[in-house]
Formats: structure tokens, sequence, C-alpha cells
């Protein structure tokens, strides 16, 4: 016997926005979800809100604002893709409040990345960002002054996760020495060594890389102090967060000589959109390689990046599973042939998985598997009973104290 989705797929209505690769699309129309609205901008205000109102899974970039006011009229939405790596723009807290999982893509884009870096290495040694600018103006500046090889040179690496220790493999191939901090101990690619602290690592290196994320512990990381333990005449390269490097601090060690050069991707402010004009002290000085947060702008990456969260928003709407959800216990049932399943989504405190299975028991359904799962505020269970049990349980399950959402899966 074929399950009976309770809610047929072509009718879940998934709306995307700021032109999300088509990769996405194709994975949600082979997996039976065509009932898609596309847009290729962001959207605001009243337009966001109408359209969150009729959606049921809906995916963005970094641009829109998935406010707690904006998702406050979404009572259709079960899902959120965030089709980047950052979720900055989400209230992960509000969607949690309304049971709604969020979803990224933290790896796809770690090639992208890491490629760049590694470019953008050897254009500071070489200074090859003024030479092509003077080129241009028709000035001719033919020397290897402050020229370099990176061969036999340091780098350090702030954050040995999937992109840092990809970059480590690149560097060491290139002749590079590599060290890298990180706050857990992390098994080495190659020949490179962890070194204990960061503040150890800094006067050591001849580039640094900073591949960490944003929180409280990362703000302001590279600072003025940070800055002066830095090897005089060392390149500083961000291409993480706005938030970890101190910019002005960054400007007056550029300005002052101490610093050689930088490559900076991320910035504290960035314009929300292409017509808006980039501010930044940064701006003007030599040897600084300025970029609009393209780090993981590649077709490449998008196209990954497009079947990941799109692979994710399909593992919920047809199993219930939230790995990879970044608000929401992360949970996955395997499927069985004899069960209907239900999903129960409720605020994390005492007696409600025995509520839920004292209706169980009431009804006389049959449970062939459960999964609980919880974070500090979010509880989350799957449930499979036997196809034997043909009663309607949602209105008892909503009416278990504590309850956010409840859905009935088939």
């Amino acid at each position: 016997m074929d399950r009976a989705l309770s809610f047929p797929k072509n009718k879940i209505r998934v709306l995307l926005l700021e032109s999300v690769h088509d990769s996405a699309v194709e994975f949600l129309t082979e997996h039976g979800y065509t009932n898609v609205t596309r847009f290729d901008k962001a959207l605001e205000g009243d337009d966001l809100r109408t359209e969150l109102s009729r959606a049921h899974m809906v995916g963005i970039r970094s641009t829109t604002q998935l406010t707690a006011e904006a998702l406050e009229g979404a009572d259709k939405l079960i899902a959120i893709g965030a089709f980047c790596i950052g979720t900055n723009q989400i209230d992960l807290g509000a969607a949690a409040r309304r049971g709604i999982p969020v979803f990224n893509a933290p790896h796809s884009n770690t090639r992208s990345v890491a490629e760049m870096v590694l470019a953008e290495m050897i254009m500071l040694v070489r200074r090859l960002g003024d030479k092509n600018t003077k080129a241009h103006q028709g000035v001719w500046d033919k020397s290897a002054k402050d020229s370099y090889e990176l061969r036999g040179k340091t780098l350090g690496i702030v954050g040995y996760g999937h992109i840092g220790s990809q970059l480590s493999i690149l560097a060491e191939a290139l002749g590079m020495r590599v060290v890298y901090q990180d706050v857990i101990p992390k098994l080495p690619m190659g020949n490179a060594q962890q070194l204990p602290s960061l503040d150890a690592m800094l006067p050591k290196v001849d580039v640094l890389t900073l591949h960490v994320p944003e929180d409280a512990s990362t703000k302001n990381m590279i600072d003025e102090r940070r800055l002066a333990l830095m090897r005089k005449g060392s390149y500083l390269i961000n291409a993480s967060r706005g938030t970890v490097v101190d910019v002005d601090a960054l400007a007056a060690a550029l300005k002052s000589g101490h610093l050689s050069g930088a490559a900076v991707d991320v910035f504290p402010r960035e314009p929300a959109s292409n017509k808006e004009t980039f501010e930044s002290a940064l701006r003007g000085l030599p040897n600084v390689i300025l970029t609009p947060h393209i780090g993981g702008s590649t077709l490449e990456a998008q196209r990954n990046i497009g079947v990941e969260v799109a692979t994710k928003l399909v593992s919920f709407s047809d199993q219930g599973a939230t790995v990879g959800a970044v608000n929401f216990p992360n949970l996955s049932l395997p499927g069985d042939p004899r069960s209907h399943r239900f999903l129960h989504v409720h605020h994390n405190r005492p007696g409600v998985l025995a509520a839920i299975n004292r209706v169980l028991a009431d009804s006389g359904a049959n449970i062939l598997g459960q999964h609980l799962q919880t974070t500090a505020d979010t509880g989350y269970v799957i449930v499979d009973v036997d196809r034997e049990h043909q009663g309607d349980l949602r209105e008892q399950l909503n009416a278990v104290p504590g309850t956010i959402r409840v859905r009935i899966l088939y």
C-alpha cells in the first residue's frame, strides 16, 4: 500500500527570491514540487508579507530580511531555506517559535572561497592590484620592488574548518608553510601545524586569513592590539564575516606601513543593493583588494547551494527530517512502509512527550518509531504509528499543552 501524503506535493507553494539558482528548481520539480514562484530580487514590506502569507516554503539568499514582523502572517510557512552560508538575515528565534526550521548551505561554496583567498594571496604579495590599476591609467610600473613569491612564506589560518583546511592543502602545494588556530583541536591536513593560541600565531605568519563564524567571541577578533602583534610587512585577508575585523584599526595599520596589504570581502556594514554606494575606511588605500562579498559567488557554488538547500527542504517536507537546520532540533527517522507519520513541535517543557504518548495510547495507536530531540526552547517529535490505526489524531495532539505545530505527513 503506497503512502498517501496528507497534502499533495503539487499543492505546496514554494517561494524563491533573489534569483536562487535553477538547480534548486530542477531538484524541487524532480521530486514533485512543481508549484514554484520565483523572483529575481529581494522583496520587502507589504510585498514580502503578502508572498509569505501564501507560501509553504520560502528560499532566500542574503538580502531578504525575514524578521519576526515579516513572519507574523506566514501561517502556512513550514520551512525556510537560506541559499547561502549566513543566516543573519533571518530571525531564527522567531522562526523556531512558529515551528519553522531554517536550513542553509554551510559547505557548498568551500572550494570557491578557498580559491579566491589563494588568488588574493598571490595578488597581494606581487602587488598585482596596484600595478593593474596603474597600467589602466597609462603608468608603466615595471619593478620588482616589494614583490615576492608565496613559496617559503608562512600562512596562518584562523578557523580550520571546511574552508580553512582546504586552503591549507592548496597553500602547501605552492610551497607555503601552514600554521592554524582553532577553538578546538583539529586534525591537520598535510604538514600543517596547530598553534595553541591566536596571539601566539600572529607574530609567526606572513599572511593571515580568517575563516570563523560571526558570534560574540569573534566580534573585533582582529583589533588594534592584535594587528600590532602581526609581523611587520605581513598581509591580512578576511573572507569570513564583516564584524571579525576592526576596519578602522586595519586602515590605520595599513596607512602606517605596519601591514603591507589586505584583502577584504566582508564588511561590518554592506550596501543593501548594487545601487547603494559602498563606504569604507579601506577605500583608496594601496595594495588593498576590496570585493563585494563574493567569496562564494561562482556558478559552481551557486549550483551546489541550490541542490543542497533544496534537498534539505524536500527531506523535511517529505519525511520531517531536520538534519542541518540551524534553529531547530536536528532529527531524522527512517521511513516505515507500515506507518502513518506525524510531526509535533512544542515548547521544551517537562511532560510534553508523556502527554503525546498518552494521546496515542488512548486512541489505540501502536507506535512503530519515535524520535525526540530538543533545543533550549523547542522540542520536536517524529512519530510513526501503524496503518491499522485510522483515527485522526490532529485535534488531540494540538490540544497537548505547549504545542506549537502539528503536521500529519502521511
